[in-house]
């Protein structure tokens, strides 16, 4: 059997590492991972070409709303947030879509603490901003600070978060303040500087939806400001979980691929 990430670009990847592990200790010898360096115009012909040895692939950036597109079957996550992070092969023999990264920021936010949350920001409005606006109302938000660079980007978050009936409101990145007590970045490392003056303090808890490099200047920010901050391999751990137990139908070994994790190169660096 064979599952693989697709995205440009994937060298980065620790899902190689964590979908090997899993299999491992699932006793999975017959299965194998792999990275494919795949754009979004590629991902429809891609997956139709394939034999019933694959199983799943996880979907990485630039391929989410591709993968929703390319899919027999679209689970109701994938189909409000337009984005699918994981594709696994039905019965049929055709592809159902599944969106992982709503679970994988709800569970990295509720490990740190983050248990119920009235009122949060999300700083961003990319299809990772998207998923934690869902994550951000199943955690009971009440209000949601959506904080971007150009604010007619945010259509898609609010729109959600109008679905799910949760208030929101739009700002401009530039000039902000966050003063909610639990934050959301999808931000990308090159827009990171443009965070770091934004009135941290003490108390807030901020999910980093990044993981390398590491710190990030948003993570520097909150830790000198007294925060708490959340790194976003919480986030890539608990959403693979949820794609090794859809792809290979047995519960995620989660011991062992949080041992892969911690014990990987440069782990503590």
């Amino acid at each position: 059997m064979r599952a693989a990430v697709l995205g440009r670009p994937v060298t980065h990847s620790l899902s190689p590492l964590l979908h090997r592990a899993a299999y491992a200790a699932l006793g999975l010898t017959d299965w194998t991972y792999d990275a494919l360096d795949v754009g979004a115009d590629q991902v429809a012909d891609l997956i139709a070409g394939l034999g019933p040895e694959w199983r799943g692939f996880s979907v990485t950036m630039p391929c989410k709303q591709a993968a929703v597109r390319a899919a027999d079957e679209v689970d109701r996550l994938p189909a409000l947030l337009g984005a699918a992070n994981t594709l696994v092969r039905t019965g049929a023999g055709g592809w159902r879509a599944e969106n992982t990264d709503v679970g994988g920021i709800g569970m990295a936010l509720q490990l740190g603490g983050a248990e119920q949350v009235p009122h949060a920001a999300i700083l961003g409005a990319g299809g990772t901003a998207v998923a934690a606006a869902v994550a951000l109302a199943s955690l009971g938000a009440e209000r949601v600070d959506v904080v971007v660079r150009e604010p007619a980007r945010a259509g898609e978050v609010t729109r959600v978060l109008d679905a799910l009936g949760v208030p929101a409101t739009v700002s401009r990145l530039a000039g902000a303040v966050v003063t909610a007590p639990v934050v959301v970045s999808t931000v990308p490392i090159d827009g990171q500087p443009a965070l770091v003056d934004l009135g941290w303090r003490a108390g807030q808890t901020v999910l980093d939806v990044l993981y390398a490099p590491w710190p990030t200047p948003l993570a520097g920010a909150v830790g000198a400001a007294g925060g708490q901050v959340i790194s976003g391999l919480e986030v890539l751990f608990w959403q693979a979980t949820a794609q090794v137990e859809l792809m290979t139908g047995h519960p995620a070994p989660i011991e062992d691929m949080r041992r892969a994790l911690e014990s990987r190169p440069g782990a503590g660096h």
